[in-house]
């Protein structure tokens, strides 16, 4: 059996007007709506407490909505147990038995699922040569790493053929480079076998690096949801602007609108962007590090600003910079020439730059 997924499983996952209310007064998940894809892997991101984990133990049915419809695929869950749900899920604690051998692990739902003992044994086997881990069946969990505990958990719920695989916080307990690896195999496996998956993180890169599709959650609503592209270059406000990756937020004035082109100024520097329905005044711009441009002092269209701090990090420079508006964070790939703390600097954007935020 090379292939331990049936991928014709894989079903969407629909939220009608869902709510969870705890207690009498706690909103937990407030009127949200969502469609998820078969086949997909979307990521529900946000702050603790915006109400992602138990969008997620909804689906699960470890958590029963307040109000609305869920449904997987064509059928409707909302009132279903977790036991009659054809779904799995893979813990930020692994939630694997000590005792046990990583192949009884592995094989643990399966005795469960109706499988006779060989044909359990070969899924079991099958998954852990799925997730890289051939030749690990007789290691007790305590023998391996913490990336390898991760896998075992993963094989675990993907040899139950789940219609939706669910992540809760997968790889929180990994270290910075390990968890690099293990979430490119987690998004290896989700393609390779066409799996839907619904992944809760409250780390936008990770978000960003594994998803087709993300929704932002803040308190206990939908923020913004798109692609992981969309939502970098197209914030719709400030919270989804400085949440999906580090954002320098600075006042600036429309001063004039040319059909779809905004003419904007942040003191004596103006520049050309996309209005976003906005009308002249106040406003705010988003700026990402790495499109904030830095000059020797008096350059055109500069503002005149002063390097507060140089850090050198290996294949980049990391910049504090202080203008008459406040200090932002800026990020250089010249290394070999890198401004000096106190240096003075001319502040300008790259063309495609800032993004144009309401004021508010």
């Amino acid at each position: 059996m090379t292939n331990v997924l049936n991928n014709s499983r894989a079903s969407s996952v629909t939220f009608e007007n869902v709510t969870k209310i705890y207690g009498k007064t706690v909103t937990a998940v407030d009127n949200i709506s969502l469609a998820i894809e078969p086949g997909k892997l979307v990521t529900l991101l946000g702050p603790s407490g915006c109400g992602k984990t138990t969008t997620l133990r909804m689906i699960a049915g470890l958590e029963m909505a307040t109000k609305g419809r869920i449904l997987i695929g064509d059928t409707d869950v909302t009132t279903l147990p977790a036991t009659d749900r054809d779904v799995s899920m893979v813990f930020q604690s692994y939630a694997l038995f000590p005792h046990m051998t990583v192949l009884e692990n592995v094989s643990y739902g399966l005795k469960y699922s109706g499988f006779g003992k060989e044909e359990t044994r070969t899924r079991a086997l099958a998954g852990l040569d799925l997730v890289g881990l051939k030749g690990y069946d007789s290691r007790l969990p305590s023998e391996l790493s913490g990336g390898q505990q991760q896998r075992v958990a993963v094989a675990r719920a993907l040899v139950l053929e789940p219609q939706v695989l669910l992540f809760d916080e997968p790889l929180s307990n990994l270290d910075a480079k390990l968890r690099r690896q293990v979430r490119q195999d987690i998004r290896d496996i989700q393609q390779n076998l066409g799996l839907t998956v619904v992944y809760v993180t409250h780390d936008q890169e990770e978000a960003l690096a594994v998803s087709d599709r993300i929704i932002v959650m803040r308190n206990a609503s939908i923020a913004q949801e798109g692609s992981p592209r969309d939502l970098y270059e197209a914030p719709v406000d400030r919270f989804v602007a400085d949440f999906i990756g580090e954002a320098n937020l600075i006042p600036c004035d429309i001063n004039s609108l040319n059909g779809e082109t905004a003419t904007i100024s942040v003191a004596n520097l103006t520049h050309e962007l996309n209005a976003r329905g906005l009308t002249k005044g106040p406003a705010m711009i988003a700026v990402r590090p790495t499109r904030v441009r830095l000059t020797p002092p008096g350059g055109h269209n500069t503002i005149a600003a002063k390097i507060a701090k140089s850090t050198y990090v290996g294949n980049h420079m990391e910049y504090i910079v202080e203008a008459a508006f406040g200090k932002i964070f800026a990020v250089s790939e010249n290394v070999a020439t890198p401004f000096e703390t106190g240096q003075n600097v001319g502040l300008g954007f790259t063309e495609s730059g800032p993004v144009l935020l309401p004021a508010e």
